[in-house]
This record gives structure tokens, sequence and C-alpha cells, in this order.
């Protein structure tokens, strides 16, 4: 299969507009998207509007392969959660201690985040909420599966997640994890990109992220 044939979106918010119509029958009074920044964060705002929902973020990054940097065998969420490839972590060798190292670090970053995005709007409360995580991809799952196990932790009574494509690894994980995941494409080849089922897909900056929050908290002033 070539390029031309895995596209499946314009960009971030037609996948957004798609995603939002296979989640109409999750709809409830009780729901509230949470983002996953920075890729989650246009697609969200698209679901979040045609379900009139309330949108927070849920920030979550990888740990890093002290090697190899742009892949990782873990993710941290925003209050510490920690979800580790066991598996890969054993083959690395990597000792508790230069786990808690990196982790420090990611978490800091994290928090820097958070604060960016949010500015002064206090985190949503998630107890005994309906947690719609969103993301514009799931690749290894890592960052997801921390999502879930840090909304988890906030006692949200129901956890779906969504997303416009998956691998078949990542959605085989976390289908366990929570109560529904929701995908428009789940994808088997290898390597597994998500750009690239986007025609117009980039890295987002954490200015364009900034400004698409602050647009959302605008139209719902």
């Amino acid at each position: 299969m070539g390029y031309e044939d895995k596209v499946l979106f314009g960009d971030r918010t037609e996948a957004g507009k798609q995603l939002a119509g296979m989640l109409k029958p999750y709809g409830s009074e009780e729901m509230i998207v949470l983002a996953v920044p920075r890729g989650g964060v246009p697609i969200s705002v698209e679901v979040a509007k045609a379900l009139k929902s309330p949108l927070d973020i849920v920030v979550t990054r990888k740990i890093p392969i002290p090697s190899n940097p742009e892949a990782g065998y873990g993710a941290v969420a925003e209050d510490g959660t920690i979800f580790l490839n066991e598996s890969l972590v054993n083959r690395l060798g990597l000792s508790h201690r230069q786990i808690e190292y990196q982790a420090e670090q990611v978490v800091a970053e994290i928090r820097r985040r958070a604060e960016l995005f949010r500015g002064d709007i206090p985190a949503s409360s998630l107890m005994n909420k309906y947690a719609v995580i969103i993301d514009d991809g799931l690749a290894s799952g890592f960052t997801m599966v921390a999502a879930i196990k840090s909304v988890q932790r906030q006692r949200a009574a129901r956890i779906v997640v969504a997303s416009p494509v998956a691998s078949g690894n990542a959605y085989s994980m976390i289908k366990p994890l929570c109560d529904a995941i929701v995908c428009i494409r789940i994808d088997h080849s290898y390597p597994f990109a998500v750009a690239s089922f986007y025609a117009n897909w980039y890295d987002l900056t954490d200015d364009e992220v900034s400004e698409y929050l602050s647009m959302w908290h605008k139209s719902c002033a």
C-alpha cells in the first residue's frame, strides 16, 4: 500500500469532524472531552463542538530511550502516573534510578505544558464523569495508556478512547483498559506512521495549541 492509498484526512480538523460523527452514539450530559496535546487538540475541539461537551486536556509524554530519543520505553502523565513497557525496559537493562530520573524530567516538561495550555483555568474534576480521551493517532499506544491510568486515578466513571487511526498493536493493548475504543481506521501494516494518514500533517507548536484552546474557551464564554 503506497502513501497515497493510506491518506484518509486532509488535516486534523477534518479528522475531528469524522471522529465526532462516530462518537455521537456515546454522547452524554456527563461527558467531558480530554485532548492529548499537542496533536489531539484540534481533533478534540471538533468533537467537543459537535457533541456540545466540555473540553480539557490530559498531558502525557513518552519516556525516551537514552540511546534513541525518538523512541520511547514508556510514558508519563501530568499527575506522575507512569506506564512502562516492561519487556523493553528489561532488554535495555535500565535501572530503577535511571527510569526515575528520566521520568522526573518528563514530568517537569509535562507540567510546564499543562500550565501553558490551561493558563488561569483550573483542571476539570473528572469524578464520576464520562471521559473521552482523544489523540490524533495511536502508534505505540504508550502515551494513551498513561492517560487512561491517570484518568482512572481521578475516578472517572467511564472512559472511552477515540482516535482517527491506530496501529493494530496499540488498539489491542488499549482495548481492555477502557470501556470502549473508537477508531476510524485500525492499520496492521509495518512500519506504522500517524502522519501517513493525513495529507497535511505536521508537529503543532505550543503556541498553536494555546491558540486552539483559547479560541475554544472564547467560543464558550
